[in-house]
C-alpha cells in the first residue's frame, strides 16, 4: 500500500542496485575490450567544459544489448510504458580523474535530431567498484537523486531521456560505466 506521499509521487526511474550478475558484468567488459576507445563527444562535438570521457561504442552488439534489454523492458512495462523498441546506441565510459572526468547537466534526447526515432529511456551501469575511485556521483537535476546504493558494481539504473543528469568530476581513480539509449517513435 503506498503512503500519500508515494501516491502523489511520480515514478521517474527503477534502479536495480547492485543487481546485473558478476557473469554479464564480465560479458560487458570482456565486450568492451574488443572494440577502440576514444574521446567522447556530445551529440558529435568535442567539448570538454560540457564532458571529459573516453568511449566505445558497442551499438550493434546484440550480447551486451541483450543482457540491458532485460532491465530496460522491465523498468518500461512496470514503470514508464513508453513506445519503444530494442533498438539503441550503447557506450562503454570510462570517466579519469587525471582527465578531469565528468559530464556536466545534459539531457539525453537531441532535440534537433532530424530521423524518425528519439531515444526514450536511458540506462546506465555501475561497472566500477565504489573503492577505485572518488566524486563522479550522478545526479538528476529535476527529480530526487538515487541514494549511495546506486554507486555499487552492477548497478542498474533506467530513466527517461529527457530527464537532466550529470556525473560530478572525478577526483581520485576511475569511473567506468555502460550507457544506452533505446529508442522509439519521435516524441508527440
Amino acid at each position: 500500500m503506498l503512503n500519500s506521499r508515494e501516491a502523489f509521487m511520480r515514478i521517474n526511474w527503477q534502479m536495480w542496485s547492485g543487481g546485473m550478475s558478476d557473469q554479464d558484468l564480465s560479458t560487458i567488459f570482456s565486450e568492451a575490450s574488443k572494440v577502440k576507445i576514444e574521446a567522447a563527444r556530445t551529440f558529435n562535438n568535442a567539448d570538454t567544459k560540457t564532458r571529459s570521457s573516453d568511449v566505445a561504442w558497442l551499438t550493434g552488439n546484440n550480447v551486451v544489448q541483450g543482457i540491458i534489454w532485460k532491465y530496460v523492458k522491465a523498468a518500461n512495462d512496470n514503470v514508464f510504458s513508453f513506445n519503444i523498441e530494442n533498438l539503441a546506441h550503447i557506450q562503454y565510459t570510462e570517466y579519469h580523474a587525471e582527465k578531469g572526468g565528468h559530464y556536466s547537466w545534459h539531457h539525453d534526447i537531441n532535440w534537433d535530431n532530424s530521423e524518425a526515432w528519439d531515444r526514450k529511456l536511458s540506462v546506465t551501469v555501475q561497472l566500477s567498484d565504489p573503492s577505485e575511485y572518488e566524486g563522479g556521483q550522478f545526479e538528476f537535476g529535476e527529480c530526487e537523486t538515487p541514494d549511495a546504493s546506486s554507486r555499487l558494481k552492477g548497478t542498474v539504473l533506467v530513466f527517461p531521456s529527457y530527464l537532466q543528469h550529470r556525473v560530478l568530476p572525478i577526483t581520485r581513480g576511475t569511473r567506468k560505466s555502460l550507457v544506452a539509449w533505446f529508442e522509439g517513435p519521435r516524441w508527440q
